[in-house]
């Protein structure tokens, strides 16, 4: 895993959670925040966007990586990951934003995300280890 600076590590978490507090969850009230690191310094945050017709909520890693390929394209690495959730509630990446986040994280990136009582921090490729590829380039 690649390691940050401290402070580097301090910013992706008031990022993801200020991002968290733009949630808009007001069924379930669950609001999570996500701080994407790119590997030129640049942090694009997102939040999760529920509807009342639940399979059409987005989570706040796919919002962020929505926003930064929309913003800036899509020839960036994200070199790591900030969950909050301001439930203090156990939220790692569902598999949907992982496999999404597969085409442009760098492989061993570093995710963070709460757990039950303090956050967990993984390699990218340990939360995916067979994610869907591009067969066409292998």
């Amino acid at each position: 895993m690649a390691e940050l600076a401290p402070e580097t590590i301090e910013r992706l978490r008031v990022a993801a959670d200020a991002a968290a507090t733009n949630a808009y969850a007001p069924y379930s009230g669950f609001r999570v925040g996500a701080a994407l690191l790119f590997e030129d310094g640049t942090v694009v945050t997102g939040c999760n966007v529920e509807n009342i017709s639940y399979s059409l909520t987005i989570c706040a890693e796919r919002t962020a990586l929505v926003r930064a390929i929309a913003t800036e394209g899509a020839t960036r690495k994200i070199v790591a990951v900030m969950i909050a959730n301001l439930n203090h509630a156990a939220s790692s990446p569902c598999g949907a934003c992982l496999q999404m986040l597969s085409e442009f994280v760098e492989h061993d990136a570093v995710i963070w995300f709460p757990a039950a009582n303090d956050m967990i921090q993984k390699p990218f490729h340990e939360l995916l280890p067979y994610a869907f590829s591009n067969w066409q380039k292998e």
